[in-house]
């Protein structure tokens, strides 16, 4: 480990082999799937996951959102933190152990490389004591080569999210994307070569608060002192435990630490320490000393499912998702904007009729559909004539087109400014954009000309 007076302490974990090991590879290929194949994917034409920051645009799984859907965002994020802490209470650090991509990218890419270019434990621990060598200098520089390819290869899949993975991939993107890609490759390079679990002793934030949303039921690793103490081979059969002091445990935990000291904030609850104490304990007839457990069920109370934070974190989830998928069901997948031409007011034409000119701002988010024609009409100012013609748009196209409305006389003198709605509608649905019409109160066919 790292004392920022100290000096930098390396932790060589001894690679191990069991049910919860594999239970995180078979979670780290889907979580890779995601990573690498959805850039790809098209739905309608479109990136399954596209963060189209130029144009502020989100392309997620077949529905497209602007900046006009903040409150989507706004939903999204609390859905997630509310998961977060949800799942903290009941599962503890599940997300540390087995989706943070820190945890992710380390145990499928940095661990598999050292292994099979330096070896196990034993062996990288020997040829680092042994000074430099050629031996030594060979598969140090193999090792951070491939390091840094694997930096490359995840900063181009990480940066193809928000700049599509054709462009990026093909050399098509932007110079400012490419300057991300060797932005992120660095940060990965330092933390793969030398950072490590420091991030998550040091910098990464959820280690900090993650106690205050636990309690004694929260499921966490532990061992069992009354079963594994005393310890040690040595001791008389009516005294000894069941632990053997054989310290795999230890040697396995990529955070370097003993778990046999207890809870501590290091630990990441990957689990590596309950496959290698279960290797062991097996073969002796007994059951692993390292299990996932909690402090009720260690100090023999019954484990409480329903408590106060997880009702409450539960009835929030369910609020947010509920709100979510009523107000998704009835979006409409296009947005609309009515501004007033820059610099007019109103004008008065030959006729006596009252004119105002508008620009009209329309938004097709319709990923299902080629094209889509929207017809404009007004509501709330009757006997007023709409000069604007059908708009046709194709899927993600923004378009301003001029809107003019003209207003009798007799109605223009009812007021200095008249509020109505302007409907755009398709056959996806309707939106009423407020706007008001100006006139003057005292045009009432008396003055003509224009203005």
């Amino acid at each position: 480990m790292f004392g920022f007076q100290q000096t930098r302490e390396w932790v060589y974990p001894q690679s191990i082999d069991g049910s919860f090991t594999k239970l995180r590879r078979w979670t780290f290929v889907g979580l890779h799937v995601l990573l690498f194949a959805a850039p790809w994917i098209t739905i309608q034409g479109h990136p399954a996951i596209l963060v189209d920051l130029p144009h502020r645009r989100l392309f997620l799984f077949g529905q497209i959102f602007t900046a006009t859907d903040t409150l989507f965002l706004l939903l999204f994020l609390l859905f997630m933190a509310f998961t977060l802490f949800f799942f903290t209470a009941v599962f503890g650090r599940v997300w540390c152990g087995y989706a943070c991509p820190q945890t992710v990218f380390l145990e499928s890419w940095i661990r598999p490389l050292e292994l099979w270019i330096e070896g196990d434990r034993s062996q990288r621990k020997r040829r680092d004591a042994g000074g430099w060598t050629f031996d030594r200098v060979w598969r140090k520089a193999a090792k951070w080569s491939s390091f840094l390819a694997v930096s490359f290869l995840l900063a181009m899949a990480m940066m193809s999210i928000f700049a599509g993975a054709r462009p990026l991939w093909t050399g098509q993107a932007s110079t400012a994307s490419y300057t991300f890609v060797a932005i992120l490759t660095a940060v990965w390079y330092l933390d793969f070569t030398w950072f490590r679990e420091q991030f998550c002793n040091y910098l990464c934030p959820y280690a900090r608060f993650q106690s205050a949303l636990t309690d004694d039921e929260s499921l966490l690793i532990s061992y069992d002192l009354d079963r594994g103490e005393p310890r040690g081979r040595g001791k008389a059969a009516a005294e000894a435990g069941n632990c053997i002091s054989c310290s795999k445990c230890v040697v396995v935990c990529p955070q370097g630490i003993d778990i046999r000291d207890g809870f501590q904030l290091e630990c990441i609850q990957c689990a590596r320490c309950v496959d290698a104490c279960q290797s062991v304990m097996e073969p002796l007839g007994h059951e692993t000393l390292v299990r996932y457990s909690s402090v009720a069920v260690d100090e023999g109370r019954p484990l409480r499912r329903l408590r106060p934070r997880t009702v409450v974190y539960g009835g929030l989830l369910t609020a947010l998702a509920s709100a979510a998928t009523v107000l998704l069901l009835a979006r409409v997948p296009f947005e609309a904007t009515v501004n007033r031409a820059p610099g007019s007011s109103f004008v008065v034409d030959a006729d006596g009729w009252v004119r105002n000119t508008y620009l009209l701002k329309i938004t097709n988010k319709d990923a299902e559909t080629s094209s889509a024609t929207y017809a404009v009409t007004l509501d709330g100012l009757d006997g007023a004539e709409v000069l604007s013609d059908p708009v046709l748009l194709a899927s993600t196209e923004t378009r301003t087109v001029p809107l003019i409305i003209r207003v009798p006389a007799e109605d223009a003198a009812a007021g200095r400014s008249l509020p109505f709605d302007v409907r755009v509608a398709s056959e996806q649905g309707e939106i009423f954009v407020p706007a008001t019409f100006l006139t003057d109160a005292r045009v009432g066919g008396a003055s003509g000309g224009s203005r």
